[in-house]
């Protein structure tokens, strides 16, 4: 039996929000991958692994805000709360697999794509393996090709943004990225669902928690998170105004190490024929 699925039980409240959960994670995420390219190598892992961290929250974020407004009519959904985490680990390990690609290796094309790719690949296993976390009086199943097409649509989104972030063009550049990463991660998570129909098990409808109430507790820890993030960035002004704290060019990522010229030597005896011509004293006279 085919269930009733309603994505937007609240309207165009949770789509919204979970966009712009997803862009302050896109965000956060971008600019500490900005900054890693532009500190010393010391510094580098931590920024960088703070962007990943706020990424995969989120993304993570955005997804669970979202599906508060999906119900199944007659069908209450339950949430198994440790592969529900598990799906917010996996997507900080693979987006952080990818930032750290860029980080290290700079946008060149080929980092750039490989980051994206695992990037992307990150952002959807999260949101299937979330999708695997519910549990209900049915099946879920879902249509192969527009699986691929979320798929898709989430590494073309990853690889634009790590491009972005990897041109280190200041704060606004940055937020135009996140922008659109937004917008790509969050036409990601409704292409998903879009693919997906419900088969109902036999027996009568039953009653259950709505799930703004069982995922809300999930999500604490997460936002609490993702302000944390946010207060590092308002309080590290380079990172905001994007100031002239650069790394050497020699440890930038993707530019080879350089010495510096060296200033042709002047010739032997040079300096003692000066000082005999301009220092004022005359060679002795034979008389």
């Amino acid at each position: 039996m085919h269930g009733t699925v309603d994505g937007f039980s609240y309207g165009l409240v949770t789509p919204v929000v979970a966009y712009l959960m997803a862009c302050l994670g896109g965000a956060l995420g971008l600019r500490c991958t900005t900054r890693a390219l532009l500190v010393a190598q010391s510094w580098r892992p931590g920024w960088l692994a703070l962007g990943s961290a706020a990424i995969g929250s989120g993304i993570w974020t955005m997804h669970f805000i979202a599906m508060i407004g999906f119900t199944v009519d007659g069908a209450p959904i339950h949430y198994d709360k440790p592969m529900t985490y598990a799906s917010l680990g996996v997507a900080i390990v693979m987006v952080g697999v990818g930032i750290f690609i860029v980080g290290y290796r700079g946008a060149t094309g080929t980092a750039v794509f490989t980051g994206g790719t695992i990037t992307g690949l990150g952002i959807a296993s999260m949101h299937y393996l979330g999708m695997a976390g519910m549990h209900f009086s049915g099946t879920f199943e879902y249509n192969t090709l527009t699986v691929a097409a979320s798929v898709a649509i989430a590494m073309a989104a990853a690889t634009a943004a790590l491009w972005a972030a990897g041109q280190v063009r200041g704060f606004l550049w940055s937020v135009g990225a996140s922008l659109v990463m937004g917008l790509a991660v969050t036409g990601m998570h409704y292409t998903g669902m879009a693919a997906l129909s419900v088969h109902l098990h036999a027996g009568e409808p039953t009653a259950g928690d709505s799930p703004a109430a069982l995922l809300a507790p999930m999500l604490v820890g997460p936002l609490a998170f993702l302000c944390l993030a946010g207060a590092v960035v308002v309080f590290d002004p380079l990172m905001v105004a994007g100031g002239p704290d650069r790394a050497p060019a020699e440890h930038k990522p993707g530019v080879p190490a350089h010495t510096p010229a060296r200033r042709p030597s002047r010739r032997p005896g040079l300096r003692d024929r000066r000082q005999v011509t301009h220092g004022g004293s005359r060679a002795p006279q034979n008389r």
